[in-house]
């Protein structure tokens, strides 16, 4: 299902006021949420003035948006600084979101063993528009390792995680999101799409596909695409880590293969074996 939301918002800049003819479409109800998506890793507090320029929205609107999701508690008003940060309400949402993910409390025990044989790190994720967001995470007992936590945010078209899900997409959700990607990386595109296209065949020849270096050169993994415990929810598993320790050779031979493995292991529990 394509997002209406503005893609140009992926950083947390640009509003998203989705399809101008789609009759269906609250416009005020997705600029609200466009204010939450603002805050980026990192950042406790932002002032209306940040809010509005990352939104492209006029302060006066921003201000009663403020105002509004302050009222419900998604945030919450320091008079000291001026300026928000999310407040309770969106952890709650949150946190019913990943509850609803019965996946990764099977998961959570074999990406634990993996990530210690491996001594690498295990997570499990969702697509979030032009990213992948981590939903799960287990990372080895190794001094070297990715630290990443669930609801870090990787690009979907360079990673190991994202091109597997991308792989098991619709292919017209797949141009769509793809469209998108070409759009935000005009110079690196040429690049990304060998990468793509790699992937997929790599996963019809192998059952998973690898990222050497393409996200973060110092980066390697590979991934494997899954569902949801309802069958509906596309899901991407990830395995990998620092690039000298983890060849590709390493990722072809050992690390894909177990990472296989383990999601048909899930996926036999769930009925679909």
């Amino acid at each position: 299902m394509r997002d209406y939301a503005a893609f140009e918002g992926e950083d947390g800049d640009g509003g998203g006021d989705g399809d101008g003819k789609d009759r269906q479409f609250v416009n005020a109800l997705a600029r609200g949420l466009e204010v939450l998506r603002c805050f980026r890793p990192g950042e406790q507090f932002l002032a209306n003035a940040e809010l509005a320029r990352r939104c492209g929205i006029p302060k006066p609107t921003i201000s009663r948006l403020t105002y509004t999701l302050t009222r419900l508690g998604y945030l919450n008003y320091s008079e000291h600084l001026g300026k928000y940060q999310l407040g309770a309400g969106v952890l709650a949402l949150g946190y019913r979101m990943l509850s609803s993910f019965d996946v990764r409390t099977l998961a959570r025990g074999p990406m634990a063993e993996l990530a210690e044989y491996a001594q690498a790190s295990v997570s499990l994720g969702t697509r979030d528009r032009l990213s992948m967001v981590y939903i799960e995470t287990c990372r080895s007992s190794a001094n070297v390792t990715l630290r990443l936590d669930v609801g870090s945010r990787i690009p979907i078209a360079t990673t190991a995680m994202g091109k597997a899900l991308l792989c098991v997409l619709p292919q017209a959700e797949r141009d769509y999101l793809l469209d998108h990607v070409r759009q935000h990386e005009p110079e690196r595109w040429p690049r990304i799409k060998a990468g793509i296209e790699q992937a997929y065949k790599d996963y019809q020849d192998l059952g998973f596909c690898v990222s050497a270096g393409e996200w973060q050169s110092d980066v390697h993994a590979v991934g494997v695409p899954t569902f949801g415990a309802d069958g509906e929810q596309l899901l991407a598993f990830n395995c990998g880590g620092p690039a000298f320790l983890f060849s590709r050779d390493k990722l072809v031979g050992e690390l894909g293969p177990r990472l296989v493995s383990l999601v048909k292991q899930l996926e036999t529990q769930l009925g679909r074996g």
